[in-house]
């Protein structure tokens, strides 16, 4: 278990027991950091962005101190698996998406997670309209992490077809070196305060 303020950018999660300690501020035991990816009806994009990182991930021998999930903003795909051309695409590259299934953000996951990664600008502007002030660090654009991309949003492929699958998952690849350095930062900071 590791000890960390609730105000040092390591995030509480269901993980989490807190208690108050001295000065009315909370402190959180962490057992993970803990990464949440978001698109419209998560049926896409941050499926696809999960199964990239979570194979960053397994070849860091990770998975055990990074927990990723997503979700969506719009409720109507809840429980679907993701878009086929998806699955067919990340298992070209080695990646297995087809267990995921579709939910809504719920208002839980503001607390629950470290990093809420929007895909698109629309997303984020959501994310921020619901998420408590608090936690509103957290929400980003994941393209960030992508700093010589001249694009900051990944494009929804749905309606482009195979091509655009292609190209989201190439973004998303040129993102991982960056978020994966932001992750092994959050984990060094967790593990001094251990």
């Amino acid at each position: 278990m590791v000890y960390a303020w609730q105000d040092d950018g390591i995030s509480p999660h269901s993980e989490t027991r807190s208690f108050n300690k001295g000065m009315g501020r909370r402190f959180q035991w962490h057992d993970m950091i803990r990464v949440l990816f978001v698109c419209m009806g998560n049926i896409c994009r941050s499926p696809m962005a999960q199964g990239v990182l979570e194979k960053r991930l397994d070849e860091e021998q990770l998975r055990d101190q990074v927990q990723v999930d997503s979700a969506g903003t719009h409720h109507y795909h809840g429980g679907d698996a993701p878009d086929r051309r998806g699955v067919a695409a990340a298992h070209r590259r080695g990646i297995d998406i087809s267990a995921q299934r579709a939910r809504p953000v719920r208002d839980s996951d503001f607390e629950d997670f470290d990093l809420i990664l929007a895909m698109d600008s629309d997303n984020e502007r959501t994310l921020r309209g619901i998420c408590p002030p608090f936690f509103g660090d957290r929400v980003k654009l994941v393209l960030e992490f992508a700093p010589d991309l001249r694009e900051r949003e990944v494009p929804d492929p749905y309606y482009v077809g195979g091509e655009g699958f292609e190209k989201v998952l190439d973004m998303l690849d040129l993102c991982m070196e960056e978020l994966m350095d932001e992750l092994h930062d959050r984990l060094a900071r967790r593990d001094t305060l251990a």
